[in-house]
């Protein structure tokens, strides 16, 4: 097991690596999409129906220099670029919503694969949603008031449409005029799995594993469209498309807690031996849709230490990465959640190895 830490772009800098490496993490997961509005946690966000942001990076790919220039550097503070989590919206839109660029997106695509893979990158997740995470409220009822986030269908429209020009949850253009069409299920996954057929023979010839994100929330339609990875049965069948050893999970396991169906423990026991499991998102729960919250990594559901367990007796090699950690009362609150839960995660790690 390695301890990563997840940074957004703008967390992507000499500051937060050195407090990384002081808080016992080697490894990095990286986003690299610009959030234009929101603060140091675009997900923590009360605005849930216009979303995170905006993207500016419509037509302007990720260049290879640059993702060679920023793996340079984490590796300057003795870390690892582990992982690049998520596509830009602004750079695949089409190929979600089956639009007229799709073609020209999915060339795009293919080329970013690559770099990511001459880069030197070994994963790249994605999450393929038109609604992406949506639908949270801000609470302060984790242990001792802390800022953390709710989903509560009862208390937002799940049905609320999605506006044209915005997709996963970001605006990639100005709004226009009306909003989506509904889609299926079925449709969802048939744009899926023409995705993967495509991209799984680039990952696997360049050396990268691409894995899935499941929803959060995990409701089975969201905001008209629906959603692919609402239970553990319907996230395996993310194989079924491919038995490329490019193709697997990105194990979030907060987000598979809150599923009404499946057990997470026993997920991991069938697939980790198989290798199809990415980095790791290291979160607790407590709930289960229709109505969640996410907490401190030590007061959920989900017993962490078994988890632990499981990953020791595996011998998994991967990345665990905290995440949507509750912040706390401090003059930096998200440094402090983070460095709480990587904590809580480095002493479990060190307790199993002896």
């Amino acid at each position: 097991m390695k301890l990563g830490l997840g940074l957004y772009k703008s967390l992507l800098n000499d500051s937060n690596f050195q407090f990384a490496k002081q808080a016992g993490a080697t490894h990095i997961v990286a986003q690299l999409i610009d959030y234009v509005k929101g603060g140091e946690n675009p997900t923590l966000t009360k605005d849930y129906l216009n979303g995170w942001g905006y993207s500016p990076n419509k037509d302007i790919p990720w260049k290879l220099d640059d993702l060679v220039s920023l793996r340079k550097k984490i590796e300057s503070h003795g870390l690892k670029l582990e992982a690049i989590e998520n596509f830009d919206p602004a750079h695949w839109y089409d190929i979600l919503l089956d639009g007229p660029r799709k073609n020209v997106q999915m060339e795009q695509m293919k080329l970013l694969i690559k770099n990511v893979g001459i880069a030197g990158i070994p994963v790249l997740g994605y999450y393929f949603s038109l609604a992406g995470v949506w639908g949270w409220t801000n609470v302060t009822e984790s242990r001792g008031n802390a800022p953390s986030v709710r989903f509560d269908a009862s208390k937002i429209d799940i049905n609320a449409p999605i506006p044209k020009g915005m997709v996963w949850n970001m605006h990639y253009e100005e709004a226009g005029e009306g909003h989506l069409q509904g889609v299926s299920y079925t449709e969802m996954w048939e744009r899926l799995s023409e995705f993967l057929h495509i991209m799984l023979p680039v990952a696997e010839e360049n050396g990268v594993k691409l894995v899935a994100h499941p929803d959060d929330p995990p409701m089975e339609n969201l905001r008209n469209s629906g959603r692919l990875f609402t239970s553990i049965s319907r996230y395996e069948r993310l194989l079924e498309i491919s038995n490329s050893p490019s193709n697997g999970f990105e194990l979030c396991l907060g987000t598979l807690q809150e599923m009404q169906e499946g057990n997470v423990y026993d997920f991991m026991e069938k697939y980790l031996p198989q290798d199809r499991i990415g980095y790791i998102h290291f979160r607790n729960v407590k709930g289960k849709v229709p109505f969640y919250q996410e907490v401190f990594v030590d007061e959920g559901d989900l017993d962490m230490v078994r988890v632990m367990k499981i990953l020791k007796k595996h011998d998994y090699d991967g990345v665990l990465i905290p995440d949507h950690t509750p912040e706390m009362s401090c003059a930096a609150p998200w440094h402090a959640g983070m460095a709480y839960a990587l904590g809580f995660m480095n002493g479990i790690i060190k307790s199993l190895n002896h």
